[in-house]
């Protein structure tokens, strides 16, 4: 009993360990001082009217988002047949081909992102949003690969055999038999590459103007400048947003149906 009591005591405490930095965002949002101030000087949501108000701010609030749900659908189009061909199939370059989706999760963003703008730049695919689209499909897409491949299991195989043998065709069967059973790989792995494409500044900043611009990469061009509160009002934000996307994503799918591991 003592033993239980203590170990729930811990994981209490590193709860409110992780919980404090976002304590300390919201905090500072609230401040009625034109600086960083945590306990906050008073109490005002100022900073949030500021931000909402502010066309680059919302601006590059909505790109990140669009570019963040673009990547995660293509990602998705890419992975899953990638991940049945990789799984299933046996054929010469399977392991190169896994190698190669993969490689991105081992190299730096800040490297691709490079490499992308020097490959762009010769087929005039530079600082634009389908140029940001390509980068980040490359960086997100290991990520459905990766939470998809553990999914496909010799019993899902037989499965999926025993319903084609009751007559249903090969769509039905993947409709029916093989979506279902991979479903919470496909939904961690398109949480997983979301939230990857929606933070990322290493690569995003190669690609990004005054006029098309990602709000991780507002916050950082606008913190070498200025520190003030509306940086820890668009940070609440983004928390509120991901607070409301995983109520969502209970409502609609149900978190308990996501793998435990």
């Amino acid at each position: 009993m003592a033993a239980r009591l203590a170990v729930r005591a811990l994981a209490l405490l590193t709860l409110a360990y992780l919980a404090l930095p976002l304590v300390v965002v919201i905090g500072g949002s609230l401040t009625e001082t034109k600086f960083l101030s945590f306990p906050p000087q008073g109490l005002t949501l100022d900073w949030y009217r500021v931000v909402l108000h502010d066309p680059t701010y919302v601006r590059s609030f909505l790109t990140s988002a669009v570019l963040a749900l673009a990547a995660t659908f293509f990602a998705l189009v890419i992975g899953l047949p990638a991940a049945i061909a990789i799984a299933r199939h046996s054929f010469r370059g399977k392991g190169l081909l896994s190698a190669l989706l993969l490689s991105p999760l081992v190299l730096p963003h800040i490297v691709i992102g490079a490499a992308l703008l020097q490959y762009g730049s010769a087929l005039g695919l530079v600082r634009n949003f389908p140029a940001l689209l390509v980068g980040h499909v490359v960086i997100v897409t290991p990520f459905v690969l990766r939470t998809l491949l553990p999914h496909f299991s010799p019993g899902q195989r037989a499965l999926e055999e025993a319903s084609r043998d009751l007559g249903a065709s090969g769509w039905t069967t993947f409709r029916l038999v093989t979506l279902p059973l991979i479903r919470p790989g496909l939904v961690s792995g398109a949480i997983f590459a979301f939230i990857t494409s929606f933070i990322n500044v290493e690569l995003s900043i190669f690609n990004t103007t005054a006029a098309l611009n990602t709000i991780p990469v507002q916050l950082f061009n606008y913190v070498q400048y200025s520190v003030d509160p509306s940086i820890a009002a668009v940070s609440a934000l983004t928390i509120l947003a991901a607070a409301v996307g995983i109520v969502l994503i209970d409502l609609l799918i149900g978190l308990d149906l996501l793998p435990d591991k």
